[in-house]
Formats: structure tokens, C-alpha cells, sequence
């Protein structure tokens, strides 16, 4: 295990519907889906705020799964809701609701113990904020965020400011396209590169992602999963897998931990997908995850030899 990951960014209460069911008022937000993928690799401190009416379980199951919750705080008010709709096409969620309650006013201060965190993932919320956060870390060795369309259409200056100061980035190809003003996956993803992150994940749903590390490009599929109950949060799910894997050696420059680190992303949120809210992640133990690990690498497996005549 490492030394740890720190976290910072949204818990909230969700409503989904899906063309497989729905969820109300059930866990979510970027901090949670990554901080129970990520545990699985590394402790885990999460930086958030919630309401007075948070449940109290949730509460109670973050920390049994090993998470340091000492900056989830507790303030007057609502916690951040959500409301969402998945169609046919389960790669984008129709928002029919935001209510940032709480959430709205969040200005975190770090501890002497989240500050020191070799490893920091700044999750989707200001990019400002973003700035602010990594600013009072100590020199950390691995920066990673990622960002939505929001932030793009109304920061974009202090966004492109803040890639120049992190590691790894994480953003799905709309955003990818958007952000960077190129209209193909390996030119957006080169461009976002030399802003300043040395590796870019490119996020495409059920058909995986792309990784762009040393000036090259790899493609990879996603987990095949035939039944996809909910995918809300499997974005932040793939981060946790990714950045956890990582962790105990978070040296970028080496391509090979690189794929590992992005099959365990896929792994982890394959498993995320399967149920709704957290319900999968909150059960699931690393011997599932290695074994889904080795299958998927199976699956990947070819030969480079030339097929005889």
C-alpha cells in the first residue's frame, strides 16, 4: 500500500433513472465513486462537504471500507443533489436537475496530513477551486484532475492554467474535442498534452478510452458488460482504478504501468456499471479485481507474428 491518495471534490445524493430501473437519494459524487475504487490499491483521504441531512450510513460505510472521511465536513444545510436520465444511449446522461446546496459555498482548507499526500486527484468541480486546493499541497508527486463541459464554457482560462500545473488528465472526448478545438480524439488529446499534462486519458463509455503518454497513443476497450444498470460515476470509478494502481509508484514516465493502471480503471468500472449507485463497489473485494484484471488482459492478448502464407 502507499502512502496515500488524496481526494478532493463532490459527495452528493442521486436520483437516476435508466432504461434498466432507478435510484433515489442514493450515494454518489465524484469523491465517492473514486475513493471506493481507489481503496482497493491505497488509504484514501476524501475532501468534501455534505448537509445535516446526509444519512448517517453513508457516512458510517465510507469509513468501514478504510476511507479517512476527517475532511468530509458536516455543515448547515442540503447536501448536493442530482437529478439524471439515462436512454438508450448510456454513454450521456440527460440532467433534469442540479441542486448545488451546500456544495455551492465549498472552500476546503486542508490538514497537515492531506497537504502532505504524495498523490492528489482534483475531481470535477472550479477550476479555480481546483488552483486554490493544489496550492496548499506540499509537493506533491502525482497531480491529476479532471473537468465537464461547465467548467469548459465558463473558465476556460483558468482551466488551460491549471493543466499547465498537473500530471494527468482525465476528460471524455466531448470534452476532449470542446476543450482542445480539434475534432479527433489523438489530435485533441496531443493538443491538451502540451498545455501541460504528460498524460491524457480520453474517456469514451462503453468503448473505452484513450491514452496518450511519451508522445504516443494507445487505445483500449472497455470491460465487455452485457447488462449496464447505471453508469453514473463510472468516469470517477475509472480515475479511483487508475490513480490507485499508480500510487505506489507514481513515476508517469514508465508506458507499461501506464496500461495497467488504465485496465484497472476499465475493470473498476466495469463493476461499477453493474448495479446501481454504489452498491457493487461498496461489496467488492481485490480478488474479484484481479481476476476480472487477468481476464481482461487475456482477452487483449495477440500475437505480433506474421500470419503464414
Amino acid at each position: 500500500m502507499s502512502a496515500g491518495i488524496l481526494v478532493v471534490g463532490s459527495v452528493a445524493l442521486d436520483s437516476v433513472k435508466t432504461p434498466e430501473g432507478e435510484s433515489r437519494e442514493a450515494l454518489g459524487g465524484s469523491a465517492v465513486y473514486f475513493s471506493l475504487a481507489a481503496r482497493h490499491f491505497s488509504p484514501v483521504r476524501m475532501v468534501g462537504v455534505v448537509g445535516e441531512d446526509f444519512p448517517k450510513e453513508f457516512h458510517a460505510m465510507l469509513a468501514k471500507k478504510g476511507i479517512d472521511t476527517a475532511g468530509l465536513k458536516s455543515v448547515p444545510g442540503k447536501t448536493f443533489r442530482w437529478v439524471g436520465k439515462f436512454g438508450k444511449d448510456l454513454n450521456s446522461a440527460k440532467t433534469l436537475a442540479t441542486h448545488l446546496n451546500v456544495f455551492e459555498t465549498f472552500r476546503p482548507t486542508l490538514s497537515a496530513e492531506q497537504k502532505a499526500c504524495p498523490v492528489v486527484l482534483l475531481a470535477n468541480i472550479d477550476p479555480e477551486l481546483q488552483s486554490e486546493v493544489l496550492s496548499q499541497m506540499k509537493a506533491p508527486r502525482l497531480v491529476a484532475c479532471d473537468t465537464m463541459n461547465y467548467w469548459i464554457d465558463s473558465k476556460k482560462p483558468a482551466l488551460k492554467e491549471l493543466l499547465s500545473r498537473v500530471d494527468v488528465l482525465f476528460i471524455n472526448e466531448e470534452e476532449a474535442r470542446k476543450l482542445s478545438g480539434e475534432s479527433n480524439n489523438v489530435r485533441a488529446a496531443k493538443r491538451l498534452s502540451e498545455w501541460g499534462p504528460r498524460v491524457v486519458v480520453v474517456k469514451k463509455g462503453e468503448h473505452g478510452a484513450l491514452l496518450y503518454a511519451g508522445g504516443h497513443v494507445f487505445p483500449f476497450p472497455a470491460f465487455p458488460v452485457e447488462i449496464v444498470k447505471d453508469p453514473t460515476g463510472a468516469g470517477d470509478t475509472f480515475a479511483g482504478g487508475f490513480l490507485g494502481f499508480l500510487a505506489a509508484d507514481p513515476d508517469i514516465r514508465d508506458v507499461a504501468r501506464l496500461k495497467r493502471a488504465l485496465l484497472y480503471g476499465s475493470v473498476l468500472a466495469s463493476f461499477n456499471v453493474s448495479d446501481f449507485s454504489t452498491r457493487c463497489l461498496e461489496d467488492l473485494e481485490l480478488p474479484a479485481i484481479e481476476e476480472r484484471f487477468r481476464r481482461f488482459a487475456e482477452l487483449l492478448a495477440v500475437s505480433a507474428h506474421a500470419v503464414p502464407a
